[in-house]
C-alpha cells in the first residue's frame, strides 16, 4: 500500500508486524497483513475498515459531558476546509494502521448545509477529494451510509416519521449518499434505523410505520438498479438507544421483517458486538442466527462495557468472544463483500493522537489472533465432530424421515408406543466442550 504525500499529521511511524514477541507497543504482533494462508493475504481474509465518524468527528463526549479531544487538523473557520484536511488525516491514518477499507455517514465527511442542494454540494467537494486519495493511497471504501438521526428533523424517524414531508427529505438524502458511495468505489451500503421505532404507542400507528420503512429500503432497492450500484445492502440491528422500542432490535426479527415484505434477497445484515448484547444476545449468537439463513453480511468490530446499559463503542480485545465468532464466520465461508469495521471509539481520556494507533492495533491484532486459533479449532475438527455426533440420529432412519418430512404425529406415536419407548438421557457436556475450546486460546 503506498504512503500518503499529504502533510504528516501523526508522528507516528508506519506500524509494521513484529511477531508476538515484541515490545513495541506501536506494532502488530500478529496481524501481518501480507501473511499468506490459503492462497489469500491476512489483509484480505479480514478487510479491517476504518469508521470515519468515531475516529475523525468523535470528539471525546458523552451523555454526561462535552468532548476532550482536539485534533489540530480542526483548525479553520471554512467548514469545507476543514473537511478536506480531516479527510487528508484520515488518510494518513488508514495508511499508517494498514487498513485496506473505511467508512463513513454523509455528514461525518461534509458539512451540512442550509439546504438538501447545499449540502449535496458540500458532498460533492469533499467526495472528489477523497476520490483523489483513494486512487494515491490504494485505500478503498467498503460502505457508505446516511445520517438519518442527528438532524432534529429526524426527531421521529426517518423512513417511519409519520410527516411524509421527512419521508422525502431522507429519500433523497439516501439517495445522495447512495450515489456518492456508488462514485467511491464502494462494496456495500449501510442501512442503520437509529431513530426507526417509537417512544410511546399512544401516538404511533406502527403498521404504517414499519410498511413505510419497508417501501423505503424497496425504493433504495429500485435506485441502486437504476444507477448501476452492484454494492451489497446491508441492515444494521440496534434494539435500543436512542428509540425504546426499534423496528431493527436483532437479527431474528431484521429476518422476519425482510422476509414479510419481500427484501431477504436484496440485504444482508451489518452486526455489531455491542448492539448484540444489547439485546441481550451474544455477538456469536447474531452471527450464527444470520449465518444460518445465509444473510451474514458485514461485521461491526466494538464491544460494550457489562456494567453498563448504553453503547460504549469499545475496541474489543477479547480473545474469547471474537474466537467464538471467528468460529462462525469461518464456517459460514467467510464474510464476503463485507469486512471488519471498527465502529468503536476512544475513551473519554485518551486524547492523543497515538491512542487511535493503540487502540486499533489491540482490535486488529485481537481479530487476528482470534482467526489464527478459530482456523485451528476447525482444522483440528473436535467441535465439528462432537456437533456430528450430537446430532447424527437424524442422519439415518426416523431422524432422517423427520427431516425429510416423510412422517407425521400419527407415525411417530406409533413408533414411540411400539418399538422407541422412552429416550435416554444424553450429556451435552458442556463443561468439557468449555474445556476443549480454553485448550485452543491457551495453546495447549
Amino acid at each position: 500500500m503506498p504512503k500518503t504525500k499529504k502533510p504528516q499529521f501523526f508522528a507516528v511511524p508506519h506500524i509494521r508486524f513484529e511477531g508476538p514477541k515484541s515490545e513495541n507497543h506501536l506494532a502488530f504482533r500478529h496481524y501481518d497483513p501480507s501473511e499468506m494462508i490459503d492462497g489469500k493475504s491476512l489483509r484480505d481474509h479480514l478487510r479491517f475498515s476504518i469508521a470515519y465518524w468515531h475516529s475523525f468527528r468523535g470528539v471525546g463526549g458523552d451523555p454526561f459531558g462535552p468532548g476532550t479531544i482536539v485534533r489540530p487538523w480542526e483548525s479553520g473557520k471554512d467548514a469545507l476546509s476543514v473537511a478536506k484536511r480531516r479527510m487528508d488525516a484520515a488518510f494518513e491514518f488508514f495508511v499508517k494502521i494498514e487498513a485496506p477499507f473505511w467508512c463513513f455517514h454523509d455528514r461525518d465527511i461534509a458539512p451540512e448545509g442550509a439546504t438538501l442542494a447545499e449540502s449535496n454540494r458540500n458532498l460533492d467537494a469533499v467526495v472528489a477529494h477523497a476520490k483523489a486519495l483513494q486512487k494515491e493511497t490504494g485505500v478503498r471504501l467498503l460502505w457508505g451510509t446516511a445520517n438519518l438521526f442527528s438532524n432534529p428533523r429526524y426527531m421521529c424517524g426517518a423512513a417511519t416519521n409519520p410527516d411524509s414531508h421527512v419521508f422525502a427529505y431522507a429519500a433523497a438524502q439516501v439517495k445522495k449518499a447512495m450515489e456518492v458511495t456508488h462514485e467511491l468505489g464502494g462494496e456495500g451500503y449501510t442501512f442503520w434505523g437509529g431513530r426507526e421505532g417509537y417512544e410511546t404507542l399512544l401516538n404511533t400507528n406502527l403498521k404504517r410505520e414499519q410498511d413505510h420503512l419497508a417501501r423505503f429500503l424497496h425504493m433504495a432497492v429500485d435506485h441502486a438498479k437504476r444507477i448501476g450500484f452492484k454494492g451489497q445492502f446491508y441492515i444494521e440491528p440496534k434494539p435500543k438507544e436512542p428509540t425504546k422500542h426499534q423496528y431493527d432490535f436483532d437479527v431474528a426479527s431484521g429476518i422476519a421483517f425482510l422476509r414479510t415484505y419481500g427484501l431477504e434477497k436484496h440485504l444482508k445484515f451489518n452486526i455489531e458486538t455491542n448492539h448484540a448484547t444489547l439485546a441481550g444476545h451474544s455477538f456469536q449468537h447474531e452471527i450464527e442466527v444470520a449465518a444460518a439463513q445465509g444473510m451474514l453480511g458485514s461485521i461491526d468490530a466494538n464491544a460494550g462495557d457489562p456494567l453498563l446499559g448504553w453503547d460504549t463503542d469499545q475496541f474489543n480485545t477479547d480473545v474469547k468472544e471474537i474466537t467464538l465468532a471467528m468460529v462462525t464466520i469461518l464456517r459460514a465461508g467467510g464474510l464476503g463483500k463485507g469486512g471488519l469495521n471498527f465502529d468503536a471509539k476512544l475513551r473519554r481520556p485518551s486524547v492523543d493522537p497515538e491512542d487511535l494507533f493503540y487502540a486499533h492495533i489491540g482490535g486488529m491484532d485481537t481479530y487476528a489472533l482470534a482467526f489464527k486459533i478459530a482456523r485451528r479449532i476447525l482444522a483440528d475438527g473436535k467441535l465439528d465432530q462432537f456437533l456430528a455426533d450430537r446430532y447424527a440420529s437424524y442422519d439415518s432412519g426416523i431422524g432422517k424421515q423427520i427431516e425429510k418430512g416423510q412422517v407425521g404425529f400419527r407415525e411417530l406415536e406409533k413408533l414411540v408406543l411400539t418399538k422407541l419407548g422412552e429416550p435416554k438421557l444424553r450429556s451435552g457436556r458442556q463443561e468439557y466442550l468449555e474445556n476443549l475450546f480454553n485448550s485452543y486460546l491457551t495453546g495447549r
